[in-house]
């Protein structure tokens, strides 16, 4: 692996890993062997490590070193459900500052989650819905509620890397373009009501059940 490159290209690289199922849930990542497969520093790898840890995607414990969190069945209920409860609330003032330019703005994301679906990029696909969902909270002008839907669609994405499926952020759960033209024709109850109906059937989608651990070649996967 050339070391020119990026803490933020070993950051993609680790979480498109995790995301494929390359590296699974509880699967441990040692900081000497991300060193060598990257031909990077440990100080750069921890950087990435913790920022990963962060974003709830990663674990670190004293004296054990970081793993790919592993969320439970109950864990993924209640994040799932904490959006469900949220993110319509949010709908009414996110449409307080809604503008033409916002609609382009999200239509282009639509676009790009389009293109990742076509070519078969789950990462980024997973990646790109989670960041449709939390740049829209934070329209809201609320920052502190925006903050936390932001943490809760990162757990989404391991979650859904977890126990999701095809299903879980493709168009069966309801295309994003439908409320782009919501929120453009300022309907905002019908709005919330096709919001919670979309994080509904993101839950319904998950198969709740514990990928088996296994033994990674690092070398090997970031070759």
């Amino acid at each position: 692996m050339s070391n020119n490159l990026s803490d933020e290209d070993i950051y993609k690289k680790i979480l498109k890993s995790i995301v494929e199922h390359q590296l699974p849930p509880g699967a441990r990542l040692p900081e000497d062997k991300l060193s060598e497969a990257f031909g990077r520093s440990r100080t750069s790898i921890r950087k990435v490590l913790q920022r990963l840890a962060l974003e709830r995607i990663v674990t670190i414990a004293p004296n054990k070193g970081a793993q790919v969190n592993q969320p439970s069945e109950q864990e993924a209920r209640e994040v799932l459900d904490s959006r469900i409860m949220l993110e319509p609330l949010l709908i009414s003032e996110v449409l307080k500052s809604w503008s033409k330019a916002n609609s382009k703005h999200f239509r282009h994301m639509v676009a790009a989650e389009r293109k990742a679906e076509k070519i078969e990029d789950q990462a980024a696909l997973i990646q790109l819905t989670a960041q449709f969902h939390y740049e829209l909270a934070h329209l809201s002008g609320n920052s502190v509620m925006a903050d936390f839907i932001e943490q809760l669609c990162y757990r989404s994405s391991l979650i859904i890397a977890a126990f999701g499926t095809r299903h879980s952020v493709s168009c069966d759960c309801g295309d994003h373009l439908e409320l782009i033209d919501l929120l453009d024709n300022n309907e905002s109850e019908v709005a919330q009501q096709w919001m919670k109906r979309h994080l509904m059937h993101i839950k319904s989608s998950l198969k709740l059940n514990i990928s088996d651990d296994q033994k990674i070649n690092f070398q090997q996967l970031f070759s």
